[in-house]
């Protein structure tokens, strides 16, 4: 080669960007144009798992071997583990969420439930999505090809005879092709955390400005990742603590690695949020809306979500309820905590604990502002999750061996 440019695979944009930046990604995924920016590492399954909410694909060995995550780029069968999301702009992509509504199954879908061929269903959207292939490109397989075309796809329950059994229906039921997907067409495509930020249609997926204004914080439906409940007795009079409670911006302070970064008005508040764990480091954009903020019953209620760039994402319910003590004030921490992707991988009781050592730093930071009228300057800088992990395990190691009496 005389050209010092480096060699591109025909059909993949190339595409260079430091570590931590962010590479704008357009494509069409079920007939619905979208827009995400993900850093350049993240992978297709992982775009479409954590960024629009379609956990359809599913993920295995992660290494292009068991098929789980097979989906159909500009029609051909591709592995999404293999593929960065970042070379595939301008490609369409179709999921197993495409392929048909519940309402109007694809004939591949129906034979898959006639033959019972589900069996767990971790593998059948990786079946689904490679026989479509094979029909779309083979009509004319036989039944004893079927078991070596299909065999890209590892079911972990040996149900292959009916799957055999289902795509070979669906073979003999259409001999002059199969159907086309039937359930692409534009839409909301949402984050799996209830339709928030993940990515939004022809808009960045990071919230600013305008867009953040007119954007609806609804909670997922279902149990929360972790529940917390923290209460803290603070040697700080009422209306001192309350001072703290009625300032967003100080308030915000007084939490572990956030910070406030623009008043939206209408009581909407855009900020970030770090949080170290190890060597990796989080950083969440989000939003926070305040609900209620009484001083005649000293509650305060926000709601807040947020993103990180390699799709970690946190949505929240936080109740603080603070009342007069002879003491002082009795401050109270209510917390309803969903947690998808990266952040979401500690287990409940351990997330949860260390979710409670955060309130407990927090309500510490209350009172430091309470006395001095402004929120600790420590407060901003990343919290450790390791360091509040092995102090959740050391109390833990102490109450197993502490004797019966508390003695």
């Amino acid at each position: 080669m005389t050209s010092t440019e480096e060699p591109v695979q025909e059909g993949l944009r190339p595409v260079r960007a430091e570590a931590g930046e962010t590479v704008e990604v357009r494509f069409t995924v079920n007939g619905t144009p979208a827009v995400l920016n993900l850093p350049a590492r993240v992978t297709l399954a992982d775009a479409l798992r954590d960024h629009l909410g379609l956990t359809g694909t599913h993920v295995g060995c992660e290494h292009g071997v068991c098929g789980m995550c097979t989906v159909l780029v500009d029609g051909e069968a591709a592995r999404a583990c293999l593929l960065f999301a970042c070379q595939l702009d301008g490609a369409e992509v179709v999921t197993v969420e495409g392929l048909g509504r519940p309402d109007d199954l694809h004939p591949l879908q129906e034979s898959f439930g006639r033959n019972h061929a589900l069996q767990c269903g971790f593998c059948t959207p990786g079946f689904l999505l490679s026989s479509y292939d094979l029909l779309s490109n083979k009509p004319e397989v036989t039944d004893e090809e079927l078991p070596a075309e299909l065999s890209g796809v590892i079911c972990r329950c040996t149900g292959y005879r009916n799957i055999l059994t289902a795509v070979s229906q669906t073979r003999a039921a259409h001999p002059e092709g199969i159907p086309e997907p039937g359930n692409c067409a534009r839409r909301t495509l949402v984050g799996r955390s209830g339709g928030q930020s993940a990515t939004v249609v022809e808009e960045r997926a990071e919230p600013s400005g305008e867009a953040d204004r007119n954007v609806e914080i609804v909670l997922p439906e279902g149990d929360p990742t972790i529940a917390v409940q923290v209460d803290t007795a603070l040697d700080v009079p009422f209306d001192e603590v309350w001072r703290v409670l009625d300032d967003v911006r100080v308030l915000a302070g007084c939490l572990p690695g956030a910070e406030l970064t623009e008043e939206l008005g209408e009581q909407l508040y855009a900020g970030r949020a770090r949080v170290a764990v190890g060597p990796i480091k989080l950083s969440f954009h989000g939003i926070a809306r305040v609900l209620e903020q009484d001083r005649e019953t000293g509650t305060i209620r926000v709601l807040a979500q947020g993103q990180d760039t390699g799709g970690a994402q946190t949505q929240a319910d936080i109740t603080l309820r603070a009342h007069a003590t002879a003491a002082g004030t009795e401050l109270r921490a209510d917390a309803a905590v969903y947690l998808t992707g990266r952040i979401a991988q500690f287990g409940r009781a351990l997330a949860g604990d260390i979710s409670r050592r955060m309130f407990e730093q927090f309500a510490d930071s209350v009172r430091q502002a309470a006395t001095t009228g402004e929120a600790p300057q420590r407060s901003h800088a990343a919290p450790s999750a390791f360091r509040m992990m092995f102090g959740t395990l050391l109390d833990r190691i102490k109450r197993i061996g502490r004797p019966r009496g508390g003695k």
